[in-house]
C-alpha cells in the first residue's frame, strides 16, 4: 500500500431510467494513484451518510476509515457512494409501492440505473475488475431491501450483497415472495439485524435468513448471518458491521 485514499465526485450523473441527476462520490483506495492494478467495487446507497458527518442524516458510517483500515491489511476496493434523492428515497429503494408508507415503486428503475448506467460509467472511468464476483451492492434499512432485490434482479452485475437491518416489512413483506420465486443466484450474501431494533424486525430478518438457507445458500459459506446483541438501527452500528463484513463481501477471508 502506498499513497493516500482520495474521494472523487462524479457530478450530475444522469439516470435515463429515473430521469434525474445526482452527484456520485467515489472512494479510491490508497494505492490507486500511480498504479495499474484493477480493484473490486462496492456500490452503496445513502451516499451522503457514508463518508462525511456534515452531509449525513444522523452521523456517518465512517466508510473512509473502514476502507483505510482494510487497506492497511492488504484489502483495497473502490466504493461508489450513491446519494439518495431525499423525498424520493422511499420510491427508489423499493420496487413495490406501499400506500401506507406513502412510497415505493421505482426500485426496479433504480436497480437498473445502478446495474447498467452507473456501472458502465464507473467501469469506463476507473480501473475496476469488471467481474460480478468482485462487485458488491450494500445498504441498510430500505437500502438493505433494495440491495437484496438488485442482487436477484441483476445477477450478471452483482456477485455480493450487504443487507444490513433491511426493511423487509415494506409493502407487506412483498420481498419474501419475490425472493422465493427467484432463481438461485451464485453470490455472497451478508445479512444482519440488531436485537435492539425490535422483535418484528428481528423476526423478519430471521425469516429471510431461513428463506435463503432453503434456497440453497450455506450458513458460514456464501451466507453470513449476524444478529448483533448491541446493534441499533443507526449509521454508527451499520458502519461497524460493514467494516467487519468487508472481507467476506470482497471474497477475501
Amino acid at each position: 500500500m502506498h499513497g493516500t485514499a482520495t474521494l472523487e465526485v462524479l457530478e450530475g450523473v444522469h439516470s435515463p431510467e429515473l430521469d434525474n441527476r445526482r452527484d456520485v462520490v467515489v472512494y479510491l483506495p490508497p494505492s490507486y494513484r500511480g498504479g495499474r492494478e484493477r480493484y473490486p467495487v462496492v456500490y452503496m446507497h445513502d451516499g451522503q451518510n457514508l463518508f462525511d458527518p456534515a452531509t449525513s442524516f444522523a452521523g456517518d458510517w465512517g466508510v473512509g476509515r473502514a476502507m483505510d483500515g482494510a487497506a492497511r491489511r492488504g484489502l483495497e476496493a473502490i466504493v461508489v457512494g450513491v446519494p439518495n434523492m431525499g423525498v424520493e428515497r422511499l420510491d427508489e429503494y423499493s420496487p413495490y409501492s406501499d400506500p401506507g408508507a406513502r412510497g415505493g415503486g421505482k426500485g426496479a428503475a433504480y436497480a437498473a440505473f445502478l446495474a447498467t448506467t452507473l456501472r458502465a460509467i464507473v467501469d469506463r472511468r476507473f480501473r475496476t475488475t469488471r467481474t460480478r464476483e468482485q462487485t458488491a451492492i450494500v445498504g441498510s434499512s430500505m437500502g438493505g431491501l433494495i440491495s437484496l432485490y438488485a442482487l436477484f434482479r441483476y445477477p450478471g452485475a452483482f456477485g455480493a450483497a450487504g443487507v444490513l437491518s433491511p426493511s423487509l416489512w415494506f409493502a407487506g413483506g412483498a420481498i419474501f415472495s419475490d425472493i422465493e420465486r427467484s432463481r438461485f443466484v451464485p453470490a455472497r450474501i451478508y445479512l444482519d439485524i440488531g436485537t435492539s431494533e425490535g422483535p418484528e424486525h428481528v423476526g423478519n430478518a430471521r425469516r429471510m435468513r431461513d428463506l435463503l438457507l432453503a434456497k440453497g445458500y450455506r450458513a458460514g459459506g456464501d451466507l453470513r448471518w449476524l444478529e448483533s446483541r448491541s446493534g441499533r438501527h443507526d449509521e454508527r452500528s451499520w458502519g461497524r458491521r460493514f467494516a467487519r463484513a468487508l472481507p467476506f463481501l470482497l471474497a477475501r477471508t
